[in-house]
């Protein structure tokens, strides 16, 4: 790695490589692939700890994207629903499987490059099927990416409230509280400067580079790194502070 985090000497935003599967998440990625292969699939990516060969077996989710050859139907988004908890309940290597969706048109569309372009050629590993990535270069760290990227957070963790709010069990919660901290920490990303040449991975690298631009708020942040390692937070802490930090990221300045 560059002095730069996250770029090469050219400036490039690092991928994730293409270091092997590590062999406790094998099965899991070969049921995966034998389960959602007969659909009307075009790629199965992985992405996070899994496709990095850093994830912990028992602790990790697995996050997949997938690359539907049309948009997809209500009975289709249904059944990868059924498949996906089918997956989770006989997989207890991971905690938790999350599905990405788009469809062919969608991320090969030319306006959506710094989104989809960009998240398949940095983010994710190909385990099925054709590998849209090739067709991208590899991509400098801009703004306009983390943006595009991220920049739904309020609607997204506005969801996350709700859902939590209405959570009828404690795991449940917890389990929402995480997702939700760690969504938030990857939109602090948003809030880069225009110039700025890394571009973090980990959470704990979107918090230090956060608190090189942000240092008055390196307490808020530390609260969300730890709910989204070790969630614990009663619930109306949690909300409080998650409605506090949203507000004040939508007032900053573009």
């Amino acid at each position: 790695m560059s002095a730069a985090q996250g770029v090469d000497a050219d400036g490039c935003v690092l991928t994730v490589g293409d270091a092997p599967i590590q062999p406790e998440f094998q099965p899991l990625l070969a049921d995966v692939c034998a389960a959602l292969a007969p659909l009307s699939l075009e790629g199965i990516y992985v992405y996070g700890s899994v496709a990095r060969g850093d994830a912990s077996p028992g602790e990790s989710d697995l996050d997949v994207t997938l690359v539907l050859a049309e948009p997809p139907s209500a009975q289709m988004l249904e059944h990868l629903e059924t498949l996906r908890l089918s997956l989770e309940q006989r997989h207890p290597v991971v905690t938790k499987i999350d599905f990405d969706i788009g469809h062919h048109a969608e991320v090969l569309a030319p306006e959506n490059t710094n989104r989809w372009g960009f998240w398949l050629k940095h983010h994710c590993r190909c385990v099925w099927g054709d590998d849209l990535s090739r067709r991208y270069e590899r991509f400098r760290p801009t703004r306009e990416i983390a943006l595009a990227v991220n920049g739904d957070f309020e609607p997204v963790l506005n969801g996350y409230r709700e859902r939590i709010e209405q959570a009828g069990t404690a795991p449940e919660r917890l389990r929402l509280q995480r997702e939700a901290a760690r969504k938030l920490i990857r939109a602090t990303n948003t809030l880069r400067a225009h110039d700025e040449p890394t571009w973090p991975y980990t959470l704990e690298e979107h918090v230090a580079l956060f608190i090189q631009h942000q240092p008055a708020m390196r307490i808020q942040i530390a609260y969300f790194l730890f709910e989204a390692r070790n969630p614990s937070a009663e619930r109306e802490l949690f909300i409080a502070r998650l409605q506090t930090f949203v507000s004040w990221m939508v007032s900053q300045p573009a």
